[in-house]
């Protein structure tokens, strides 16, 4: 039996890495003052259908339960948000600052950075226009980033503004209807032939093309970028009108992230969708949003192809893995008192291991060094006194029980 198409097993190794991203992911949010939320993997299709529609179905996990209900596996959380925030949002002070880490499904064709589940960081400002909170996001997502390591040289935020192109398409007097049509058409330029994408422009082609080969100008991204800049960020923006993102929901600034040598697609994105909330509560709720959304596939394909930041994370998972002390029995007569004293040591928050059944004494402490534990204790003849071995030095003292935890804690210090 194989896993189903699209679908991972998380082996030791891979579950190690995964939880890095994930704390990576949490700290950063949390140092930017965002809190953590979730909501369920499992929602009434309709509720995907109002947001993209019927179209998206046909990507989904779906399925009729036995409560007769047309439900699916989430695929973003972005529908999930904005139903919370309508239902709750009086019980918080604005700005919401929220985060969340969950598991995601896509019922689409495999290729590279795209399976059938995912994991993904979305982070979220809700109830703020300023485009302070525009900043704010970016730096976010940046900084996230460069948590793992990663520089201005690996990565860039190609950063636009889903306004240029309404007020372009409102000056050429072009119905309101086309628009999602036209700037889906744009989003995709450089990804289609350009002669489809022609095709789909019509006489807008030649002045679309004017636009993206001069990079447009937008007072709204100079001042996106000053307030970066004024972090010491700016490096790692660059202005790209062509950057339009295909769903319809965006109204305000979008962005994207790549990696500069341009080998994978994109690995985050997002922007503002200041209707949404309104459009999912049937205008009940009004309110300004932005947020985006960072999965893990294309994160970890960017983090093996980086020498600098793979070696890191290696490094951190082993160092994770290492034990503070392995108690060595020797005397199989001693195990009950090794137990008695290996349950106090977790009980102090300490990481010990010991062998399960009688071992060679030799290959109890070959493991203690596989294991990176710092302190190795032997039971054995000489109990009621415990001869300790600082792994590092290789020194070894011999203590009495009752002052065996006030040694440890020396050593560990």
């Amino acid at each position: 039996m194989q896993p189903l198409p699209g679908f991972r097993d998380f082996l030791p190794d891979d579950c190690a890495v995964r939880n890095l991203i994930f704390a990576r992911w949490r700290e950063v949010a949390r140092r930017y003052a965002f809190v953590e939320w979730d909501g369920p993997p499992l929602e009434a299709t309709e509720l995907y259908r109002k947001k993209s529609g019927t179209e998206i179905v046909d990507q989904l996990f779906n399925f009729t339960d036995k409560g007769e209900r047309e439900v699916a596996m989430r695929p973003e959380l972005t529908p999930t948000l904005a139903r919370v925030v309508a239902a709750h949002e009086r019980e918080f002070k604005k700005p919401l600052k929220w985060f969340s880490i969950g598991q995601f499904f896509r019922y689409e064709k495999q290729q590279r950075g795209r399976l059938r589940e995912h994991f993904q960081l979305n982070c979220d400002v809700i109830g703020e226009a300023n485009l302070a909170a525009d900043i704010e996001l970016v730096a976010l997502c940046i900084d996230i980033l460069r948590a793992f390591g990663f520089t201005d040289k690996d990565f860039v935020v190609r950063v636009s503004d889903r306004d240029f192109w309404t007020n372009f398409l409102r000056e050429k007097d072009i119905s309101g209807d086309r628009w999602d049509e036209l700037l889906q058409a744009i989003d995709k330029f450089g990804r289609e032939p350009r002669e489809k994408t022609v095709e789909k422009l019509g006489k807008l082609a030649d002045p679309v093309f004017a636009i993206l080969k001069s990079g447009g100008k937008s007072e709204r991204l100079d001042r996106l970028v000053d307030g970066l800049r004024a972090r010491g960020l700016a490096d790692f923006v660059s202005i790209d009108v062509g950057i339009v993102r295909g769903l319809a929901y965006y109204t305000g600034m979008v962005f994207e992230v790549f990696d500069r040598a341009a080998k994978f697609r994109a690995i985050a994105g997002g922007g503002r969708y200041d209707n949404l909330i309104g459009v999912l509560s049937d205008g009940a709720v009004s309110m300004p949003a932005l947020g985006f959304a960072m999965g893990d596939v294309v994160l970890g394909e960017l983090i093996n192809e980086t020498a600098h930041v793979r070696e890191k994370l290696e490094n951190s998972i082993a160092n994770s893995r290492k034990i503070d002390i392995y108690v060595v029995i020797a005397k199989e007569q001693c195990r009950a008192d090794a137990l008695g004293q290996i349950q106090q040591l977790r009980d102090r928050g300490y990481l010990v291991d010991y062998p399960l059944t009688s071992e060679k004494v030799g290959k109890q402490f070959q493991l203690a060094e596989q294991l990176g534990a710092r302190v190795a204790v032997l039971f054995g003849d000489e109990w009621p006194q415990l001869k300790l071995k600082d792994m590092s030095s290789g020194e070894q003292q011999l203590v009495s029980k009752d002052d065996f935890m006030s040694h440890v804690e020396t050593i560990l210090r």
